[in-house]
């Protein structure tokens, strides 16, 4: 098949027309003030714009006192259950929770020893993919950006689903049930395949119906399946962290905004996992992971206080990594005195990186989680509190169990997908009108002129 060599080719024609529609389509920033219009549904104070109704999860981050709303430590909840609960019973039990809080998720209450048993074998069972999948859809033009695999893969499934439009509660119910068993599996496969066509060999292992899903994924990455318990057990958790967090997130409200249309599960889960795939939103784990490396080739102490002091100074005066103006990891759209995502995690963390032998590092990152705040504090004005967010050891994590860079983002989607299967239903009961926000018009009207006349 002939190819066109000028695919993907930015011309002079084109960079020319680019600046001509940023010419005609910017938009005053002082039109935002006139219409009262909130920019990213955020007003000033950082406090989200009600758009919507849900009982999966609730995040707390400020608490009235004497009829003033002061910033409290955080608290996340899933369908009324704190999720610090959720894991002090995993921990307790030494047992893996991620299944059962899809359960929480998807079905609004936790469930028994036998509901729970059923469901782990539901997952079990939808834990494979269609004949040839792998060989007629993930190995062929993979794509070095797993993300994209992932949702092509997930679109790919459109094909072998007899009952692919029914929006039926009992069909969406299946699809979303059988897209978290499978996430693991397109993500995992679509990172071999494209490592397999740069040269190296290929490892496709079969999933064993009696992993759970943190399992799953250590044992199809690794060549050997080998992992300890406690990896094991310190992705569950990391799963269980990000499978939920309000309907306000970007891909969740994607997913709602996709559902009032009445299309498919897996064009709903295709755009969630455009949508998390940006930067602002699944990818900041990256950054922390990239930032860190930096740090640690600049400092030359990592134990000296000024010297990370004045890193992280470098960092918002745009001096040092990428010169972006921020410290990556700290702060959140909601959260200000604590994310308790990350409170979680650093209690894991310290034990894993004392089994890793990484407590250097450790160290360093708790530095930074106490000075961060302090340097950005000084510099800025703050309107909320500003702390370490998930994202700031969640990849340090992922980095400790040897977990390539390319998946960080998948991992978030593997646990999400269970968040947006309980707001898709949750949608899809209660679904009223298809959500079509007002947007003002800013611009001129202006008479048509013939093209001979122009």
């Amino acid at each position: 098949m002939a190819t066109n060599p000028n695919y993907g080719r930015i011309t002079p024609e084109i960079e020319a027309m680019a600046e001509m529609t940023r010419s005609n389509s910017s938009i005053d920033p002082a039109d935002y003030v006139r219409y009262d219009v909130k920019r990213g549904l955020r007003d000033l104070n950082g406090k989200g714009v009600v758009a919507g109704l849900t009982e999966v999860s609730d995040i707390i981050a400020k608490k009235v006192v004497d009829g003033k709303e002061v910033p409290c430590d955080g608290e996340l909840y899933y369908r009324g259950i704190n999720v610090q609960d959720l894991v002090n019973g995993v921990l307790k039990e030494k047992r893996f929770g991620f299944e059962e809080t899809a359960y929480l998720l998807m079905l609004g209450r936790l469930p028994n020893a036998k509901e729970l048993q059923e469901f782990q074998a539901q997952l079990a069972y939808y834990r494979s993919l269609p004949n040839n999948f792998v060989r007629d859809v993930i190995l062929k033009a993979p794509s070095g950006d797993i993300m994209n695999s992932l949702a092509r893969s997930v679109l790919n499934l459109v094909s072998y689903d007899e009952n692919a439009d029914d929006i039926s509660l009992p069909n969406v119910m299946r699809q979303c049930m059988q897209l978290v068993a499978v996430f693991p599996l397109l993500a995992v496969y679509g990172y071999q395949a494209y490592h397999y066509k740069e040269g190296n060999s290929l490892y496709i292992h079969a999933p064993q119906p009696q992993h759970s899903t943190a399992e799953t994924i250590l044992s199809l990455l690794r060549p050997d399946s080998a992992y300890s318990y406690w990896e094991a057990h310190v992705l569950d958790i990391c799963l269980i962290l990000h499978a939920e967090h309000g309907g306000g997130n970007n891909s969740t409200f994607t997913t709602h905004v996709v559902t009032s249309s009445g299309t498919d599960t897996y064009s709903c889960m295709a755009a969630a996992l455009a949508s998390l795939k940006g930067p602002r939103h699944g990818g900041a784990n990256i950054k922390v992971i990239r930032m860190f490396e930096d740090m640690k080739q600049v400092v030359k102490d990592w134990k000296d206080e000024d010297e990370v002091r004045h890193y992280l100074q470098a960092l918002l005066d745009k001096q040092a990594f990428d010169k972006s103006g921020l410290i990556y990891g700290m702060g959140h759209a909601v959260y200000s005195l604590s994310d308790p995502r990350a409170n979680i995690l650093h209690g894991m963390v310290e034990k894993l990186s004392r089994e890793k032998g990484r407590m250097e590092e450790y160290e360093l990152y708790s530095m930074v989680e106490r000075l961060g705040p302090e340097v950005i504090a000084g510099e800025r004005k703050m309107y909320k509190g500003v702390s370490a967010n998930v994202d700031f050891y969640s990849g340090f994590v992922y980095h400790m169990l040897d977990l390539p860079l390319e998946l960080y983002t998948p991992l978030f989607a593997m646990a999400r997908v269970a968040g947006w299967g309980a707001h898709r239903i949750e949608e899809l009961i209660n679904m009223g009108k298809i959500i079509r926000p007002a947007y003002q018009y800013v611009g001129q009207h202006q008479p048509y002129h013939p093209l001979s006349d122009r």
